[in-house]
């Protein structure tokens, strides 16, 4: 098999364990910080013993040393896990990951701020296609009974900050920053322990809480593997199929109808999107075939 076969497969399968993440926090009947704290605890003390049990504490010496740029990682990939519980939390699930399919123009818009990469007129012209679906999504939120502002700004925090990971870990590509997504998971979790007894939740909702953690824990160990062997317009051509398919098991499940408003600029979005990366695609294939 190709590596580039692998990172297909891997970053499929990543693709498809996170689609449920909303459906999760749908379902369990708990307070959304509570919720927030079984999922970062349960997936972070899960890819910690895969790690421990395949190689050991010696894994983690790399990582530790990436300094600024692994701090800034794991700060904000640990922020993302209660923030995307109040994002599903206060808004509509089709919301969140129209707004989440924005992931890409963040990490232009920081790598030129931050690494002085420049943009190209083609990025220009999706980001503002991009923008203007979010607009309409925000609007929609104002005459929807399932969505909120509130929840739409927790949505593009979780878009910015994990954004900003990607940006920050560029910094020190020669590091597999695996082993840090238990620390930003489990120190998420121990945060929130501080002003909450998540305990009490355990006996009604045990399992959900565990399933949870547990599709995150494997999503993310695929989701950091697969795109090791793809370049990075395949990589968001294939996270694209969670915003297509994460508010359709919502709808299917729990019958929550996005709405017309959220259909329309979400469209937008996820074209623009899948163009702007088709061509990007196509621009590379052509460059090795030269």
């Amino acid at each position: 098999m190709t590596n580039r076969k692998k990172g297909l497969i891997v970053t499929s399968l990543g693709v498809l364990f996170v689609v449920p993440d909303s459906l999760f926090v749908r379902l369990i009947d708990s307070d959304p910080m509570i919720i927030a704290f079984w999922r970062g605890a349960t997936a972070g003390i899960l890819i910690l013993l895969v790690l421990l049990a395949s190689k050991g504490i010696s894994v983690f010496k790399p990582a530790l040393k990436s300094g600024v740029p692994g701090a800034i990682y794991i700060i904000l990939i640990g922020s993302t896990s209660p923030a995307f519980v109040l994002a599903i939390t206060h808004t509509s699930v089709a919301n969140v990951v129209f707004i989440f399919a924005s992931i890409p123009i963040f990490a232009v818009i920081f790598s030129f701020i931050f690494l002085g990469e420049s943009i190209q007129l083609s990025t220009v012209l999706t980001a503002v296609v991009v923008i203007s679906g979010l607009g309409i999504i925000a609007y929609g939120s104002g005459s929807s009974e399932i969505s909120s502002w509130k929840g739409d700004l927790w949505a593009v925090f979780v878009s910015a900050a994990y954004a900003g990971a990607l940006t920050a870990v560029r910094k020190v590509k020669e590091i597999s920053m695996v082993p840090t997504i238990p620390i930003a998971y489990i120190g998420s979790a121990l945060i929130i322990a501080i002003g909450y007894f998540p305990f009490e939740e355990f006996a009604k909702n045990g399992l959900l809480f565990l399933g949870h953690g547990l599709f995150i824990g494997i999503a993310s160990w695929l989701l950091t593997l697969g795109p090791r062997y793809l370049s990075s317009p395949e990589v968001s051509l294939l996270i694209l199929l969670e915003s297509a398919l994460a508010p359709l098991l919502v709808w299917l499940v729990v019958g929550e109808f996005p709405g017309e408003w959220a259909l329309v600029g979400g469209a937008i979005v996820i074209i623009a999107l899948l163009v702007f990366n088709l061509l990007k695609l196509s621009k590379e294939r052509q460059k090795i075939n030269l």
